[in-house]
């Protein structure tokens, strides 16, 4: 007897497709079952007239040609780049003869005023050079034209004694201080001319440095307005317009210092900045370095370390440097912020006039504790006769000891400048 047929319904269909049913029939698409007899329907399809690279290419293109174009037809000598060029005359302007024809009759210690010019007639001061004879001539960077403007007289400042030549060598790095052939010594004639010696100073004798300067342009325009000329001024290499913030302050009496960076315990962690004096390196990679540091600006009685806990610490470091500055007549100063420091032994052993901060005058940045360490300074002066206190170029700290400088001649102490004290000392 045979067997039964037997029928499966089909199953539900799957995204709109029926399953072949139990005949092999192909299944049908559900959206076919609308479509009208005869007809297919046609899928849309969206496209770009053009390749995305080829749009990018011909982009590039473009810049390529825009660019090879100004190469080529720009007129720009300088490639852009502003152009100065300084011509100075350091033997200034001729005195006037007094009872010239013409000369008006001056009031002594005036100098007398300019006669107006005429209607259309250029004023003396483009008729003449600057009154210094210093001029600056301007050069545009697109188109070379040339613009002479002159210097404007001098405010009445003081000016910074001039770098004197016989103690200038010249290195790859540039100029650095010297001894010169008659034994002149660059802490001993940049030094702050004081009278009288520091032995005929009656009084305890009180030497303060503060460092840290020519980085915030604020803080040392703070510093130079407020701190008197006895203060000595330790500037960083790091500083913009260096040389002219160093000539400013030796204008204004002040003996200056080149803080040079040191090797910290903690380095590279905290890093002092590019050029750093490092243990791992020998004498001569120092020395160059240390050349380099020397170069950025001259005028100084001597270094200070900026930093330094483990190079001071070093005897192997710190040795060729000291020996270094001796060998250029310079002072070195430590700012006592590392009990380790073995540079005052080193010091003595190779004939280097050195000098070590006794009071950290901020270590604690407050008006109080700054106050209390200018007076444990101030005991410490009267109890041996001198003593040297360090402070940062911080706001508080430059109020601070401006306000005590105000009386500190009334209670019998001198300030004097960190050169007489080193040469007390050595």
């Amino acid at each position: 007897m045979a067997a039964p047929l037997r029928f499966r319904a089909p199953h539900t269909a799957r995204a709109g497709m029926f399953r072949n049913d139990s005949r092999g029939l192909p299944a049908v698409a559900a959206n076919d079952l609308s479509t009208p007899l005869g007809q297919k329907r046609k899928q849309i399809r969206f496209a770009l007239p053009f390749r995305i690279t080829d749009a990018i290419a011909g982009v590039l293109g473009l810049c390529l040609l825009v660019f090879v174009g100004w190469a080529l037809f720009a007129t720009n000598p300088y490639g852009g780049e502003p152009i100065v060029i300084v011509a100075a005359d350091a033997r200034g302007a001729p005195a006037a003869k007094p009872g010239a024809p013409g000369d008006a009759a001056a009031t002594p210690g005036e100098p007398s005023a300019p006669a107006p010019a005429s209607p259309g007639e250029p004023s003396a001061a483009e008729k003449s050079p600057a009154p210094n004879g210093q001029t600056v001539t301007i050069i545009d960077g697109m188109s070379g034209k040339r613009q002479e403007v002159a210097i404007p007289p001098s405010d009445g400042k003081p000016q910074a004694p001039a770098i004197d030549q016989r103690l200038i060598e010249t290195t790859r790095h540039g100029t650095i201080p010297k001894i010169a052939s008659d034994g002149a010594r660059p802490a001993e004639i940049y030094a702050r001319p004081l009278a009288p010696t520091f032995e005929k100073v009656a009084g305890p004798r009180v030497a303060i440095v503060v460092d840290g300067l020519g980085v915030s342009a604020a803080a040392t325009f703070d510093a130079l307005a407020k701190l008197p000329s006895a203060v000595t001024l330790a500037f960083a290499p790091y500083g913009t317009d260096l040389a002219r913030w160093v000539a400013r302050a030796r204008g204004e009496g002040h003996e200056v210092l080149l803080q040079v960076p040191m090797e910290p315990f903690d380095y590279p962690d905290n890093d002092p900045g590019p050029q750093t004096l490092l243990t791992t390196l020998s004498p001569t990679q120092n020395l160059d370095r240390l050349h380099w540091f020397m170069s950025r600006f001259q005028g100084y009685v001597g270094i200070a370390n900026y930093m330094g806990a483990r190079f001071t610490a070093n005897e192997n470091a710190i040795g060729p440097l000291l020996r270094e500055v001796a060998k250029r007549g310079l002072v070195y100063f430590d700012d006592g912020s590392s009990p380790r420091s073995v540079a005052n032994q080193i010091a003595g052993a190779n004939n280097t006039q050195f000098v070590k901060a006794d009071i950290v005058l901020d270590g604690v940045a407050t008006a109080e504790a700054i106050d209390a360490a200018l007076g444990r300074l101030e005991s410490l002066a009267r109890e041996r006769g001198s003593a040297v206190g360090v402070a940062t170029a911080l706001p508080t700290s430059i109020d601070r000891i401006a306000s005590w400088t105000k009386d500190a001649y009334g209670r019998g102490i001198i300030l004097v400048p960190v050169s007489m004290i080193a040469a007390k000392r050595s």
